[in-house]
């Protein structure tokens, strides 16, 4: 019989990766710079090429092979994909002993 788990909604944290959180804003980022590709239906060369990047490195990107892309630079590829970055810094909740990073859509 298989066991089966339900998930945290977080991957990285249900195998319990170091930087949870670093993670999953890289593999949002990832996610959307992939639907952007594929909306203006650029190859992987002229993706790469546009977003300074080989090729070899964006489909590893895209196949969630992140961990040597900083988020510093796939900020710049959305940026290059023709996106405005905004980084809102806020207070966390009284309960909170940290903060944390979160990637949302507009």
């Amino acid at each position: 019989m298989t066991k089966v788990e339900n998930s945290s909604g977080n991957v990285y944290a249900d195998l319990g990766d170091s930087q949870v959180e670093e993670m999953l804003v890289k593999a949002r980022l990832a996610y959307k710079i992939g639907e952007i590709i594929k909306q203006r239906r650029l190859t992987q060369v002229e993706a790469a090429e546009l977003l300074g990047l080989t090729q070899p490195k964006l489909s590893g990107l895209l196949r969630g092979q992140f961990r040597g892309i900083s988020e510093t630079k796939m900020l710049e590829c959305l940026n290059r994909l023709g996106r405005d970055v905004q980084i809102v810094i806020r207070r966390g909740s009284r309960s909170q002993v940290d903060g944390h990073t979160s990637v949302v859509f507009a």
